[in-house]
């Protein structure tokens, strides 16, 4: 589907901001869609230079978007997943607000353990540091050497990661990501872009069940049978959002075209479509239509009930829109 869009970013960045705000939220992370496009829409990815009054949440939130993005340039350049990748990973992932203060980039040196919600049962004792080392280089061995089909490869590095619990925090959303990219390095996709939390969330507690099942059983087999549903059932699901989003897109072509009766039409749809959230200021200097254009489009839109106003403009600070259309199919 995605060979078959001449811009991919359309169907893209919904379904990688869902990702972002479902693996966060697995950790009791709770932000919203709306608040992530908001702030993109006013500072992008500059998180340390931000003035902005932004919940830790949200914060949390975008570190896990910029490290998977680190993680997939540094497959594009030529890193295997490694542990020297998981380390690079982890540092982006922790390199700001409170995660900073928790080794960012560097394995645990004292025991971990996985509680409860409340945090007064312990449910699973992970490795200890000694030997986490041999853990660790035991596991990429597996991953470099060993003939199991990629799925089935991906599904027990994925939980051997989880029982190492290699780092103080973080280690969750590095596990998700990690399936992403063995699927890409093992080319078993031709993108990096799958995105499996959504399942793993509606799913949690069977999720945690099956896992402990193998240190408690040695059900093996249990924890694949869950693994390859996981992936299938979340692929299809992937392939109906994108297919919703590709049919409003289609529906949406015709009609800006009618309304806005330009040539520019279609800049200001993949404009809203990649930015659904946006300042009209960057509607106006990025999207690649003359300013007084672009004015005039904001207008229309706005009488045509296909954007809403967020923010009104205030002093120098421009009004805040939003795309419902769009919004309405991607929140979660």
């Amino acid at each position: 589907m995605l060979k078959g869009m001449y811009n991919s970013e359309i169907l893209l960045t919904p379904l990688r901001n869902q990702e972002t705000v479902i693996s966060s939220r697995m950790e009791g992370t709770v932000s919203t869609m709306d608040e992530i496009l908001k702030y993109k829409a006013d500072r992008d990815d500059e998180l340390e230079s931000s003035t902005l009054q932004v919940r830790s949440e949200v914060i949390k939130t975008l570190l896990y978007q910029r490290a998977l993005k680190a993680a997939q340039q540094a497959i594009i350049d030529g890193y295997l997943p490694s542990q020297s990748l998981l380390k690079g990973i982890h540092q982006k992932l922790l390199s700001y607000g409170r995660g900073a203060s928790k080794s960012p980039g560097k394995f645990k040196t004292e025991q971990n353990y996985l509680t409860d919600s409340l945090k007064r049962n312990i449910l699973f004792i992970p490795i200890n540091p000694e030997q986490l080392q041999d853990g660790l280089a035991r596991l990429f061995v597996y991953v470099e050497q060993s003939n199991h089909p990629n799925l089935v490869k991906i599904a027990l590095t994925h939980i051997e990661f989880e029982a190492l619990h290699p780092f103080q925090d973080g280690n969750g959303r590095i596990g998700r990501m990690l399936i992403t990219l063995m699927l890409w390095s093992s080319q078993t996709i031709s993108e990096p872009h799958f995105y499996i939390s959504g399942y793993l969330e509606e799913n949690k507690k069977q999720y945690t069940s099956v896992m402990r099942n193998v240190s408690r059983n040695n059900d093996w087999k249990e924890w694949c049978i869950f693994f390859l549903e996981a992936i299938e059932q979340q692929a299809i699901r992937n392939l109906a959002i994108a297919e919703s989003i590709r049919e409003l897109y289609e529906e949406m072509k015709i009609r800006f075209s009618d309304i806005l009766s330009s040539k520019y039409s279609f800049n200001a749809l993949d404009f809203v479509f990649t930015n659904p959230v946006f300042r009209n200021n960057r509607f106006t200097g990025n999207s690649g239509i003359p300013r007084a254009t672009a004015a005039r489009f904001t207008r229309i839109l706005l009488e045509e009930n296909l954007i809403n106003v967020v923010e009104d403009a205030s002093g120098r600070k421009a009004a805040l829109y939003s795309f419902e259309p769009l919004m309405t199919l991607v929140r979660v």
